[in-house]
């Protein structure tokens, strides 16, 4: 099966700010601070929460689709390809305990976006390029509060990562708007933020840091 259809559509979408969403089980207030975000200029939207039940998870999911759409922003489904077709997202996020790109592809088809989570292993990476992921995601970076035990990755891996990759390419792990800008130079497409986003004070404030972030990099290229 093809995968130029969701390369291309995964070109123009991973960059800038993807938003993975807190788990959060208030869905009115899950609602309001993603649309902030959305605001603020998130470019992605990722749903993830680990918590929740499934009929949470698709009341949850179904309705940050329809937001997603109001912005035109594509909605990725956290480990869940079953989930992503129920409420017709955009694209799956796979970890390593997830389904492989391959049976994703297949549950997915040929136009969503899949996404895989390669840590700090820039084999992963090919791997799953070669599979037929879309894009690839790489971290932690910094201390992240989420995954306090994650592997770490490093500028060096970006680099070499943005040389011998061509997909685009998700940094992740204790990002803010502080420490992005390196990972942006170092070669990163995107940064994937939870807590410095959905935990701040101002959500559309810190999401428009983070915007800004990105737009500094297209004046710079």
């Amino acid at each position: 099966m093809s995968v130029t259809g969701s390369r291309s559509i995964a070109q123009e979408a991973i960059r800038g700010l993807y938003a993975i969403t807190p788990c959060e089980q208030d869905t009115v207030r899950l609602l309001n601070r993603a649309r902030l975000a959305l605001q603020g200029g998130a470019r992605v939207l990722q749903y993830r929460n680990k918590q929740a039940v499934r009929g949470l998870k698709l009341e949850q999911a179904m309705a940050l689709r329809e937001l997603a759409r109001q912005f035109a922003v594509p909605l990725i489904i956290n480990d869940d390809a079953v989930l992503a077709i129920e409420v017709d997202a955009e694209g799956v996020h796979l970890g390593k305990a997830d389904a492989s790109v391959t049976a994703a592809r297949k549950l997915l088809g040929a136009d969503k976006i899949i996404g895989v989570s390669c840590y700090n292993r820039l084999s992963l990476a090919h791997d799953a390029e070669g599979q037929g992921a879309d894009y690839v995601a790489f971290g932690a970076f910094f201390a992240s509060t989420v995954k306090p035990s994650a592997a770490v990755a490093t500028l060096a891996l970006l680099d070499e990562a943005r040389r011998a990759i061509r997909l685009p390419i998700v940094a992740i792990g204790g990002i803010t708007a502080e420490n992005g800008r390196q990972l942006l130079d170092a070669g990163a497409d995107a940064l994937a933020v939870i807590s410095a986003l959905f935990a701040a004070e101002d959500v559309l404030c810190a999401a428009r840091q983070f915007a800004n972030l990105n737009l500094d990099k297209k004046d710079a290229t």
